[in-house]
């Protein structure tokens, strides 16, 4: 495993998006320790803030965190990348494959169009987690992002497939969902605002829209087969999905197939 040790708490925000497994395959330490990284005018090298050992494996570590290291493993395709500590924005944005473990927090918008691959912090989530950047059309898009704490506002946004797990959530979760799903403990207000498709299973949730109505309960074979997709993930969510619920269907202002499943009393 290679591995890249914080010396001092950045001078600047750092872009770590081309700090991947494969990017450094290839390189000496040296040469490693060249690479552009800064994000202003001060030309800041990757050698300057981490003592770098290679040893050319499909993993990566990162030992030791700050809310200004943005954009870790942004276009993973492979391999692994561990930090110990916190992150910036732009988690894993675009990600295709491989994972990503974070054992502290994350900045905004975790997983933004990733497509692939696992992301999972273990702490907390900024605003947009799995969401879309502002002006971009998509969100998470095929990934799975598990957040072990609590995910900020509009979790999820604009979100076009893969899975979402969050211990809990703000307002707007799965905000202009075009589909996928997303699992989350208590959740704050207007869940599902402008979501066309999709599902959110939670445990409970706040003031809901006038635009999703009951339906009723159902046995739907979808929630068995995310019972076994959550059961490595989350015990405590598989278990949620496999509880008899309550479902409304929405939002009814957009084009209103998505779903907000809850526990029946």
């Amino acid at each position: 495993m290679s591995v890249l040790t914080l010396r001092h708490a950045p001078p600047e925000r750092l872009d770590l998006s081309g700090i991947t497994p494969a990017a450094l395959a290839g390189l000496s330490e040296a040469e490693a320790a060249r690479l552009p990284v800064g994000t202003s005018r001060q030309g800041v090298a990757l050698g300057d803030c981490f003592t770098i050992a290679l040893d050319g494996a499909e993993s990566l570590r990162i030992a030791g965190g700050s809310d200004r290291l943005d954009r870790v493993g942004a276009g993973l395709a492979q391999g692994s990348i561990l930090v110990e500590g916190d992150v910036g924005q732009r988690l894993g944005a675009g990600m295709t494959g491989g994972t990503i473990r974070v054992s502290g927090s994350a900045g905004p918008f975790a997983g933004t169009a990733a497509r692939g691959g696992t992301i999972t912090i273990a702490g907390d989530a900024g605003p947009g987690a799995g969401g879309a950047l502002h002006g971009a059309m998509g969100g998470l898009d095929g990934a799975t992002l598990v957040i072990g704490g609590r995910a900020g506002d509009r979790l999820g946004d604009r979100m076009r497939a893969g899975l979402i797990v969050a211990g809990a959530a703000g307002d707007h979760a799965g905000s202009r969902m075009i589909a996928g799903t997303l699992v989350a403990g208590t959740i704050g207000d207007h869940p599902g605002y402008g979501m066309r498709r999709g599902t959110l299973l939670v445990e409970r949730h706040g003031a809901l829209l006038p635009t999703f109505v009951e339906t009723g309960t159902q046995d739907l074979v979808f929630l068995r087969l995310l019972a076994k997709a959550l059961e490595p993930l989350s015990p405590r969510f598989a278990a949620l999905a496999r509880a008899r619920l309550s479902r409304r269907s929405g939002d009814l202002a957009t084009l209103g197939k998505g779903e907000l499943l809850t526990p029946l009393g």
